[in-house]
């Protein structure tokens, strides 16, 4: 099950740059049931989505190069390219009577598109449980939350048209 909240940002952080970086590609063979390619650096993946929008199932298979490749001339719409930042959220803030059992270690996974979605950047914060990810207050670099809202979700992003 993946949990997560996407957010757009309102200010870059400081030192982007220091934080771990990945290049990522991606093509949709199928919007509903979503089914998506995924290049991530040098390693492939075919994952399939279920219906939702904060939770839903997800399904990652490894692929080898020669496999991305051939599906990817079989993908429709657009190939979302971009620049996936990872930064860490050192000591995440939550709202009301939340509590977490443990130490929790979250991670802004910070999106920046390159051309033709340029200059979106999208940020998503996944979780263990819904109730952490409804009870979490965003750090103040992040704003308006985006996470009901499917034009922000990179299958419908890949049917835009020019």
């Amino acid at each position: 099950m993946e949990i997560e909240r996407k957010f757009l940002v309102k200010e870059l952080p400081s030192e982007l740059d220091t934080y771990p970086c990945l290049f990522i590609e991606q093509a949709y063979l199928n919007i509903d049931p979503v089914i998506r390619i995924r290049r991530q650096d040098n390693e492939y993946y075919l994952t399939y989505k279920g219906k939702g929008l904060m939770a839903r199932e997800e399904y990652n298979l490894p692929l080898n190069k020669e496999a991305y490749h051939h599906l990817l001339e079989k993908a429709d719409g657009n190939i979302i390219t971009k620049k996936r930042y990872l930064i860490p959220v050192l000591n995440p803030s939550f709202s009301g009577e939340y509590v977490s059992l443990s130490p929790v270690n979250l991670t802004v996974e910070l999106d920046i598109f390159h051309e033709p979605f340029a200059p979106l950047i999208i940020a998503e914060v996944e979780f263990p449980n819904e109730e952490m990810a409804k009870a979490f207050l965003p750090p103040a670099w992040l704003g308006e939350d985006v996470t009901d809202e499917t034009a922000y979700h990179n299958s419908t992003l890949s049917r835009k048209i020019f």
